[in-house]
């Protein structure tokens, strides 16, 4: 029988993607935090934290050393921002190993007050891979007036977001603040923390941080609007269930689906429309 000969190119592939599934933290649930600190996943995570941090700086959605990030390093770690630090001005060795109950496992610097907050989420609901936390100043007016802004008058908050959640107060970095969200975060992505600011939990660190621009944007366009004078204009009830139908089969949470049992049916035509609409939402936002 002929041997067979792979191509230079295949082999080089198998090679490479060999290499790469040995540096990914290894799926036993025995991994050391320095093996996790050190693997491939948690480098490239830490990239995209600083990345987002950045982001949040440049847009001023947060001051000082203000605001949070984390995201989940397989089923057992966490890894977040210290405390006492701009988000503009994070590193690689900035961020810090955590476990699933707040103890620091690898890092020179203390963790965020408020990851707590964050680990509260990640145990409350599976979906939750990352966590933001921040201070956006359109959406946190609307938590210092203790009112979320009304849905029904932007598709793309409708499809991202849809109706936010207001928790009440609580100290900052305390358990009690922690466990305010418990409530809401099955059926809401987004937060808004009363006389704080906002939360958002996603897939990834950097569609959390969409939900911060969709969220806030949202806002500042509303209270501009009212300044018009004249009565908005809502989307029809009829076309807000056809958004629901696409957030169904898209995965993400909305608590008027509950009220909707009519959503178990094939999705109208227009769907197709919204899904397009989606799409060019999200290439807009991994341009910035």
């Amino acid at each position: 029988m002929d041997q067979v000969v792979y191509p230079i190119s295949e082999q080089v592939k198998e090679v490479v993607q060999a290499v790469v599934e040995a540096l990914r933290i290894p799926k036993s649930e025995e991994v050391p935090p320095s093996v996790a600190a050190n693997s491939f996943e948690a480098e490239a995570l830490r990239a995209e934290i600083i990345k987002t941090g950045r982001k949040l700086w440049a847009r001023a959605y947060v001051d000082g050393n203000g605001g949070n990030i984390s995201v989940r390093l397989g089923s057992k770690y966490v890894l977040c921002t210290p405390t006492m630090m701009s988000k503009g001005d994070l590193e690689p060795a900035d961020i810090c190993l955590s476990d699933l109950e707040g103890n620091i496992l690898a890092g020179d610097r203390l963790r965020t007050s408020e990851l707590l907050l964050h680990l509260e989420i990640y145990k409350a609901n599976p979906r939750a891979r990352a966590v933001l936390h921040c201070h956006p100043p359109y959406a946190t007016a609307f938590a210092l007036a203790g009112t979320p802004p009304p849905v029904g008058l932007i598709t793309e908050y409708e499809v991202f977001i849809g109706p936010t959640a207001v928790a009440p107060y609580e100290t900052p970095g305390t358990q009690a603040f922690a466990e305010t969200v418990l409530p809401f975060v099955q059926d809401h992505n987004t937060i808004l923390l009363a006389n704080h600011g906002v939360v958002c939990w996603s897939d990834t660190v950097t569609h959390a941080e969409w939900l911060v621009e969709v969220l806030d944007g949202y806002c500042k366009t509303y209270l501009i609007a009212q300044q018009i004078g004249k009565p908005l204009a809502f989307i029809p009830e009829e076309k807000i269930k056809e958004i629901l139908v696409l957030k169904r089969r898209l995965g993400f949470p909305d608590a008027r689906m509950e009220m909707l049992p009519e959503l178990d049916s094939e999705a109208p035509r227009e769907s197709a429309e919204l899904e397009q609409l989606v799409k060019r939402v999200v290439a807009r936002l991994e341009e910035r």
